[in-house]
C-alpha cells in the first residue's frame, strides 16, 4: 500500500468509550449519525453508549446511559426525528448539573463525546470540556472517584455534528434535517398549487427559521415563489406597494396562484415583524384576492429523512468517530461538516463565533454584513433568487442582439426543466432572445425551434421529466441540416442540458468547428441524468430525485418483511454501466451489499455475501438488502443472484427479488435538484454571455478556442467550467463512465456500516481547517 495513505486498520478504538447523543430541537437524519457513530465505533474496537434524552440524560445518569450494539441501531436509518430522545436540559446550564454529568461519564470511562445538535447544544459541549479538569478535581475532592480514575480520564474529547432543519449553522453548507425539512416544504406547495390554480388563489405560507431564512430562500427557489421574505435580507421600504404590483402583474399574465414565502423571523427594516396575517390583509386591502395562510410547524421536522440527509448523516457519524480517535488533548473540539461534496473539521467555537456574528450583524441592521457571513452557498441561493424573481421592463434590459438556444438532449431527468426556466429567465434578464429547441438534436434539425418567453417557463420549476422533449440522437449524423439552422435562426450560442449523449453531442459540435462556421458559438453543457455518469462533475441534475425514489421503495419493501421472518430482497437499479445510484441508493437504504460494474465481483464474493447474511438472521436483524447495478455484470444477472441466494439460503431466510425500472427517473424532482439546476443554469448563462461579449468581432460571434465550448461541473467544493475536449481522456467511451469516480471512496463506509472487515482509506477525510480560511478561499459553492 501507497505511503501517503492511511488507512482505517491503523486508526484503533481499544479501550476507549464514546458517548453519542442528540440535543436540541429534533431534526431528520439524527438517527442516522447515531448509527453511524454506533457502528462505525463498535468497528474500530470501540464501546459506544447511547445517551438518552440529551444533556438531562448525562446528569441523570442511571439507564439514561446504555452501551449500545450493532443490533441496536438497527432499523433506525428511516426513522425521523431521534430515537434515543432529545430535551433542552436546564440542569446541564448549572455548575451542579456539569458535575453530576461528569461523575456519571467517568463512572463509565467515556471521554469521548459525539454531540448531534444546534449551536446551543455545542456551546454547552464545549463549556463542559473546558471545564472539565476543574470538574474532575472537585469530584476528587469530594471523594467520588479516585486520584487514578481522574489521571486516566484527564481529557474529554468532543466533536459535534450540526442538526438542525434551519441550515443556521455557519461553517456548512448544509445540516443534518434540512433537506428533509425542504423535502415537507416542497410537498405542501406542490399539494397547495393544485388547488390554489382551480379558484385563483393567493397562497402565504409560513415555514420556520427564526433567526435563519434559508428554508424559505430555497423553497422559493424551488417553487418559484412571487415573493419571499427572510430574516437576513428584510425588504426596502414601500415593499408592500412593490409586491401587489408584482401579484397583480403576474395576474395580468394568465397565472392562476401567487405564492407569498414567509420564515417566521422574518421583519422589516425598523424590526418590526412581517407576519403571514399581515400579509394576507395587505392582499385582500390592496388587490382583493382571495388569500389564504399556511403555517406548516411542525410538519417540517417530521416524516422520513431523505436520501440525502442520510448520506450525509452516515458520513458525518463516520467522520466524526475518525476525528475522536485523532483527538490529542490539545485538539480544540471540532465540528465535522459539508463543504461543497467534501467532508471538513472545523474548530466549534469559530462556528458558533460566526454563527452569533450573524446574529449581531442583523441586530445592528448590517443586513449585506449577514447574508455575506452567512457563507457562500445562501448568498449565491439569494442572488439567484433576485435574478429569476423580478421581471425588468423591457426599457431596464440591456439590449444585445444574442439569439442563445437551449434544448435538452438523451433520458429526461428529473429538474430539467427547472434548468430551462433558468436559462430563458436569465438570458432575458441579460437582453438575449432565447429559442427553445423541440426534442433535442432531432427536433433541431427539423427546424423545431421557437423564441420562448418569460412567462412561456412560469411554473416549470415542479415539474418532472422534460417539457420541452429530449431525445438520445446524437448531432452528426444530421449535422449540414443543424448547421442550416443555426443559420437560418442565428443562433449566437447553445445550452446543452442532458447526460452522456449531451457530453458527446458537444464533442461532435466542436470536431465539426473546423467544417462549419456555424458552430464556432459558445456552447455549455450542464449535466442532468439520474446515472451520474458524465466525467467533469461530481453530482448530475436529476441524480438526487432517482435515489430518493430508490430508498422510498427500499424503505417499503423492507417494511414488507417486518411482518415475515428472515427475507433478504435483491433490488435491481438503473444507470448503466455506473454504480452511483447502486452504491450510493445501498448507502442510503442500509444495503447488505451493492453489486457494481466498477467494482467487479465473483462467486466466491456472492457467496461470502451469502454467509454474511446466514450469519446476520441469527442476530435479531432479520432482514437483507442487496442492490445490484443492471449492468454490472453479464453473467451474474438479478435472476442469477436471486436464484442463488434462494439456493443457499435454504431454512435460513427467503428471497425476493424488485427491479425498480423506470420508476427511478419520475415523479416530481426534490428541492436538491430544482435548487441545483436552477442555480448551476444561471451560472451558465452569465459564463454565456460573458463569451458571448468577449467572442464578438466585427458584426459577428466568432468563437473556436476549446475554452469556449464547456461542461459546467460540481468538482469538491466549487463550480468549474472545463473544455469537454480535455474531459476526453477522463472517459471511458465504452462503459460510458468516467475513468475516476469520487463515489467509489463511499463504497468502504458502506460495507463498514453493514458489518464487513474492509480497507477504508482515511487519507482523504477532513483535515481541521479554519473557518476564516474558507470563507476567504475563492470558491463557489452551491
Amino acid at each position: 500500500m501507497p505511503d501517503n495513505k492511511k488507512f482505517i486498520e491503523n486508526l484503533s478504538g481499544t479501550g476507549k468509550c464514546i458517548g453519542v447523543l442528540t440535543s436540541g430541537g429534533d431534526a431528520q437524519g439524527m438517527n442516522a449519525a447515531v448509527r453511524a457513530v454506533v457502528r462505525m465505533g463498535i468497528y474500530v474496537g470501540a464501546k459506544v453508549y447511547f445517551i438518552h434524552e440529551g444533556y438531562q440524560g448525562m446528569v441523570d445518569g442511571g439507564d439514561n446511559i446504555k452501551e449500545a450494539s450493532w443490533e441496536s441501531v438497527s432499523s433506525m436509518l428511516q426513522v425521523g426525528g431521534t430515537v434515543i430522545g432529545s430535551a433542552r436540559c436546564k440542569d446541564f446550564r448549572t455548575h451542579e448539573g456539569r458535575l453530576r454529568a461528569a461523575l456519571n461519564l467517568v463512572q463509565r470511562g467515556i471521554t469521548n463525546l459525539c454531540v448531534i445538535g444546534g449551536d446551543g447544544s455545542l456551546t454547552g459541549a464545549n463549556l463542559f470540556r473546558e471545564e472539565w479538569s476543574g470538574l474532575l478535581d472537585e469530584l476528587v475532592q469530594s471523594g467520588e472517584i479516585s486520584e487514578e480514575a481522574s489521571q486516566i480520564h484527564s481529557a474529554l474529547h468532543i466533536v459535534g455534528m450540526v442538526g438542525s432543519i434551519d441550515n443556521d449553522f455557519c461553517g456548512t453548507d448544509m445540516t443534518i434535517g434540512t433537506d428533509s425539512a425542504l423535502h415537507r416544504i416542497i410537498e405542501v406547495v406542490d399539494a397547495i398549487m393544485t388547488t390554489a390554480q382551480s379558484h385563483q388563489r393567493t397562497f402565504v405560507l409560513e415555514v420556520m427559521g427564526r433567526h435563519c431564512g434559508y428554508l424559505a430562500l430555497v423553497s422559493a427557489l424551488a417553487c418559484g415563489a412571487d415573493w419571499v421574505l427572510i430574516p437576513e435580507m428584510p425588504p426596502k421600504d414601500g415593499w408592500e406597494e412593490q409586491m401587489c404590483n408584482k401579484l397583480s402583474e403576474n395576474r395580468a399574465d394568465k397565472k392562476r396562484l401567487n405564492i407569498i414565502i414567509v420564515a417566521e423571523g422574518a421583519i422589516d427594516q425598523s424590526n418590526k415583524p412581517i407576519t403571514t396575517e399581515l400579509i394576507k390583509d395587505l392582499v385582500v386591502r390592496c388587490l382583493g384576492f382571495d388569500t389564504r395562510v399556511t403555517i406548516l410547524g411542525h410538519v417540517q421536522r417530521g416524516g422520513t429523512p431523505s436520501a440525502f440527509d442520510r448520506i450525509l448523516a452516515s458520513r458525518m457519524g463516520v467522520e466524526a468517530v475518525l476525528a475522536l480517535l485523532e483527538a490529542s488533548p490539545g485538539t480544540p473540539a471540532c465540528v465535522v461538516s459539508l463543504c461543497g461534496n467534501q467532508a471538513v473539521r472545523l474548530p466549534l467555537m469559530e462556528c458558533v463565533q460566526m454563527t452569533q456574528e450573524v446574529q449581531k450583524a442583523m441586530d445592528e441592521k448590517r443586513f449585506e454584513d449577514a447574508v455575506r457571513l452567512r457563507g457562500r452557498s445562501f448568498e449565491n441561493n439569494l442572488n439567484t433568487y433576485k435574478l429569476l424573481s423580478h421581471r425588468k421592463i423591457d426599457s431596464e434590459l440591456p439590449h444585445s442582439s444574442f439569439n442563445v438556444a437551449v434544448l435538452n438532449v438523451g433520458a429526461p431527468a428529473a429538474g430539467m426543466n427547472a434548468a430551462v426556466r433558468s436559462a430563458v429567465r436569465v438570458g432575458i434578464t441579460e437582453g438575449h432572445t432565447m429559442f427553445a429547441v423541440s426534442d433535442g438534436f432531432e427536433g433541431f434539425c427539423k427546424g423545431q425551434i421557437k423564441e420562448i418567453k418569460w412567462g412561456d417557463v412560469g411554473g416549470w420549476t415542479g415539474q418532472g421529466g422534460s417539457l420541452l422533449g429530449t431525445k438520445r440522437t446524437l448531432p452528426a449524423k444530421h449535422i449540414d441540416k443543424i448547421a442550416e439552422q443555426m443559420r437560418i435562426h442565428n443562433i449566437n450560442a447553445l445550452l446543452v442540458i442532458g447526460g452522456f449523449e449531451a457530453f458527446e453531442s458537444l464533442l461532435q459540435l466542436f470536431d465539426a468547428r473546423s467544417r462549419y462556421e456555424e458552430f464556432c458559438v459558445p456552447m455549455c453543457m450542464l449535466p442532468a441524468t439520474i446515472s451520474n455518469n458524465v466525467s467533469g462533475t461530481d453530482l448530475s441534475i436529476g441524480a438526487d430525485t432517482s435515489l430518493n425514489a430508490i430508498v422510498e421503495t427500499c424503505d417499503r419493501i423492507k417494511q414488507s418483511a417486518s411482518g415475515t421472518k428472515r427475507r433478504v430482497f435483491i433490488i435491481e437499479t438503473m444507470g448503466g454501466y455506473c454504480g452511483y445510484l447502486a452504491t450510493v441508493g445501498a448507502l442510503a437504504a442500509g444495503a447488505d451489499a451493492a453489486y457494481i460494474y466498477e467494482e467487479p465481483f465473483d462467486i466466491r464474493d456472492l457467496q461470502s455475501n451469502v454467509e454474511h447474511l446466514t450469519e446476520k438472521m441469527k442476530t435479531s436483524i432479520q432482514r437483507g438488502l442487496v442492490l445490484r447495478n443492471e449492468n454490472c455484470s453479464v453473467n451474474y444477472t438479478t435472476d442469477f443472484i436471486y436464484q442463488l441466494y434462494s439456493e443457499e439460503g435454504k431454512g435460513v431466510f427467503d428471497c425476493r427479488k424488485n427491479v425498480l425500472g423506470h420508476m427511478q427517473q419520475g415523479g416530481s424532482p426534490s428541492p436538491f435538484d430544482r435548487n441545483f439546476g436552477t442555480k448551476i443554469s444561471a451560472k451558465a448563462m452569465q459564463w454565456i454571455s460573458k463569451k458571448l461579449k468577449e467572442c464578438y468581432r466585427e458584426g459577428h460571434v466568432f468563437a473556436n478556442t476549446e475554452d469556449s465550448a464547456c461542461l459546467l461541473g460540481m468538482r469538491r467544493r466549487a463550480l468549474v467550467f472545463q473544455p469537454v475536449i480535455q474531459l476526453k481522456d477522463e472517459t471511458d467511451f465504452v462503459h460510458r463512465i468516467p475513468k475516476e469516480q469520487w463515489w467509489l471512496r463511499l463504497r468502504p463506509l458502506m460495507k463498514i456500516l453493514a458489518k464487513y472487515k474492509t480497507s477504508y482509506d482515511v487519507s482523504d477525510s477532513g483535515q481541521l481547517e479554519h473557518i476564516i480560511r474558507l470563507r476567504t478561499k475563492d470558491i463557489s459553492a452551491i
